[in-house]
């Protein structure tokens, strides 16, 4: 069966009814080994970034497997990473449904799930249980009703639990859907976070005898000002790197359509060009200190080559998966095969 023909079965289901169902599916064809038939062919890309080597520089996304329950069966569509969460210190149900919807004009979603998930004790089991030898981000979070002058430490709590099983931790402080996160990327409250972060992993490091990168996620909705400031704060602090970016409060290119006014981040080709701005504001800033990892708004092998020409050293999918289908996968990392310049952009940060 044709991905565009199982999409319109798909888009007949409640969202979050089809993708668990979608990832369900997943999971049993994996001992077929059709995943990776449904994926395409996918070339040899290696590309080592943040001390790390990848087979190919196309990740998932955080947020499709929230609690790490399909690794194996996401890693069989030929991802060269995969990103789990995000998780938070206790389970929580997220927000009340419906809390996913579709603007298939646009080919856009808008989701306010709230990091919904079981808590960082269920998914450290999970990671353990699934075997998964590649490299793998798992991605941090606060429970909801932490207070924001508390985030520390539900940060520090997850960044303990999941430390001995993560290629690198992924930060959370831009999801749109959790009230006061976005406040975490600005001020003393980001310089807080960040140095409680670098001390807590720097005290791991040692312990553990290994060094797990930390990646900062931000969001795309900061002026070029205040992208600066917060690139200026991980270089400060000596993160790692940086996820941009995740979903947007804006409806810039929605207007109109169904479902426009929902609340929640807009994900999805609308972001597209705004995530790409900002990854080209960090690299300029930059200059080389620090690897950028591009997402939002790839729904092609072409939007993947101007994620990494703009400065990106690695790219994620999402929405594009639930538009495009597996084969999105095979297609991008094609498409950086194909272009000789990709190399370059590649080794930022290696």
């Amino acid at each position: 069966m044709s991905y565009p023909l199982l999409r319109s079965l798909l888009f007949r289901l409640d969202p979050e009814h089809a993708h668990d169902l979608s990832l369900g599916a997943l999971r049993a064809m994996r001992p077929l080994g059709l995943p990776r038939l449904l994926a395409g062919v996918s070339p040899k890309l290696e590309t080592q970034v943040l001390g790390l080597q990848f087979p190919n520089p196309v990740g998932l996304a955080a947020g499709l497997d929230k609690n790490g329950d399909y690794i194996r069966a996401l890693s069989a569509l030929g991802f060269g990473f995969i990103e789990v969460g995000t998780v938070t210190p206790r389970p929580q149900p997220g927000n009340p449904k419906p809390r996913m919807f579709r603007l298939p004009a646009a080919n856009a979603l808008i989701n306010r799930m709230g990091f919904n998930n079981k808590g960082v004790d269920y998914l450290v089991k999970r990671v353990t249980q699934s075997g998964y030898r590649g490299v793998l981000g798992i991605n941090i979070g606060k429970n909801f009703d932490t207070p924001v002058e508390r985030a520390a430490e539900d940060y520090l709590h997850c960044l303990e639990k999941v430390y001995p099983h993560a290629s690198y931790v992924t930060v959370n402080v831009s999801s749109p859907n959790t009230p006061g996160l976005r406040d975490l990327q600005h001020g003393g409250m980001l310089d807080e976070l960040l140095a409680a972060v670098k001390g807590e992993q720097m005290r791991l490091s040692l312990a553990w005898n290994r060094y797990v990168p930390i990646v900062v996620k931000i969001a795309p909705d900061m002026t070029d000002e205040q992208i600066i400031g917060l690139a200026d704060a991980l270089l400060r602090h000596g993160m790692d790197a940086v996820a941009a970016t995740n979903t947007t409060l804006s409806r810039e290119g929605v207007d109109g359509l169904e479902h426009a006014d929902e609340a929640g981040g807009l994900s999805g080709a609308p972001v597209r060009d705004r995530s790409t701005h900002v990854i080209r504001v960090l690299n300029a800033h930059f200059q080389g200190a620090l690897p950028i990892i591009g997402v939002g708004g790839i729904m092609s092998g072409h939007d993947a080559v101007v994620k990494l020409r703009a400065g990106a050293s690695l790219v994620q999918l999402y929405s594009g998966l639930v538009y495009r289908g597996p084969g999105l996968v095979g297609e991008v990392v094609r498409a950086l095969a194909d272009v000789e310049s990709v190399e370059v952009p590649l080794q930022v940060g290696a």
